[in-house]
């Protein structure tokens, strides 16, 4: 069905919401104020035609915009785009009873980002088009840094090689480590490894176990240098991962013991540990490995104590929470259980790093309820021109 309708607000997908017969209907592309043309099917609208535009309408920057569906707010300007994300934290806060508002927004792209997941396909290599399970081939992507010029081509090499699969990439000093998994049974690893010396690959992992290796992937993060597992996590952006690093050692200040908890490969705890001991935990096996070599081998840094721990399951308790600071940067899910341990303990200082504003939002009203007041709340914008947005706070008694 064609309407012509007005824009009168946006979803938290960034999608523009429209009110028709007493529904709304979520178009992209769109801003609110304007008038457009659009297909509706059900509470689903695809932009056919602007008939008036948004003062805030900006010209997107990559030509697959619109099709692609790795990128969501390009048509946004930038007051408005700062706007959009500065929302995204504070709206879930709102509804949690917290009236906190954000501090900073910290334009954090850098020179791109040094991970992507690209599916490799039969109609070509890319992201997911939008709205959609096919995948759009790209030429390139201008969101990501240089060192990733040649993830499409890569990815399609890796398409007639073994079939359908993702491909994930991660940019490092050694050059890039690409990790491939597929659903095809008895995928043949032989067929790969031509492709480690074709496109000069540090690394070459095909489902969790490695192909080829022609040198370690290698991160450095303050005085450490650390050897990347397969598809083990780090930040998107190398400015994102120094601005929350810094984030942390300020709202940590002089605490003589610290507990980093959902450490990872250790951005935080090991730059912590060149002005004190750290414990560390998470459940990463193998980031807790990197994690311990990566401290036996740098100069300039205290002990750090490098645990493998469920903490969703096996939460450290109040009870073994003896430290003057703890810093949190869970997953998605967020940290509930551990955080719940925390507002019943005796900790000074909580500083949390999230990914996903719901469930910062939740545990940061655990934290509250337990007695901690939130300050310094910031934005940290690394996912440019998506619906994601990186959020940072110290929580204190």
């Amino acid at each position: 069905m064609t309407i012509t309708t007005t824009i009168t607000s946006l979803g938290h997908k960034g999608e523009g919401v429209a009110e028709i017969d007493g529904r709304k209907v979520f178009v992209p592309l769109t801003l609110p104020g304007e008038t457009v043309v659009i297909e509706a099917d059900g509470e689903r609208g695809t932009l056919v035609d602007i008939v008036t535009p948004s003062p805030d309408r900006a010209t997107p920057f990559c030509s697959h915009f619109g099709a692609c569906g790795g990128c969501q707010l390009q048509h946004m300007d930038r007051p408005s785009y700062e706007a959009f994300k500065i929302g995204l934290v504070e709206t879930p806060l709102h509804f949690s009873g917290i009236d906190v508002k954000v501090g900073r927004f910290i334009d954090a792209a850098g020179d791109g980002r040094r991970r992507a997941t690209m599916h490799a396909r039969k109609e070509g290599a890319g992201y997911m088009r939008l709205r959609s399970h096919q995948v759009h081939d790209l030429d390139t992507c201008p969101i990501l840094v240089p060192g990733l010029a040649k993830a499409p081509d890569i990815a399609r090499a890796v398409f007639q090689s073994v079939g359908e699969a993702d491909v994930s990439f991660t940019a490092t000093l050694t050059g890039l480590d690409v990790a491939v998994r597929t659903e095809k049974k008895h995928a043949r690893a032989d067929r790969l490894a031509p492709l480690v010396n074709r496109f000069k690959l540090a690394r070459l992992a095909l489902n969790g176990e490695m192909v080829l290796q022609t040198q370690p992937p290698i991160v450095e993060m303050g005085k450490a240098q650390v050897e990347m597992p397969i598809a083990s996590f780090l930040q998107a952006t190398a400015t994102a991962e120094q601005v929350l690093a810094d984030y942390v050692l300020n709202a940590v200040g002089k605490a003589k013991s610290v507990a980093d908890l959902f450490c990872g490969v250790g951005p935080f705890a090991l730059r912590l540990a060149e002005q004190r001991p750290v414990f560390a935990a998470d459940n990463d096996r193998a980031g807790i490995a990197a994690l311990d070599k990566a401290r036996r081998f740098a100069k300039g840094i205290r002990e750090v104590t490098a645990r493998y721990r469920d903490l969703f399951r096996d939460p450290m308790t109040q009870f073994e929470l003896n430290y003057d600071a703890v810093v949190l940067d869970p997953p998605r899910a967020g940290a509930e259980a551990q955080v719940r341990e925390l507002a019943k303990s005796k900790v000074k200082t909580v500083v949390m790093v999230a990914c996903d504003a719901r469930t910062f939002a939740r545990d940061a009203a655990i934290l509250i309820g337990g007695g901690y007041a939130m300050s310094d709340l910031i934005a940290v914008d690394q996912f440019s021109q998506s619906t994601h947005i990186e959020i940072a706070a110290t929580f204190r008694r």
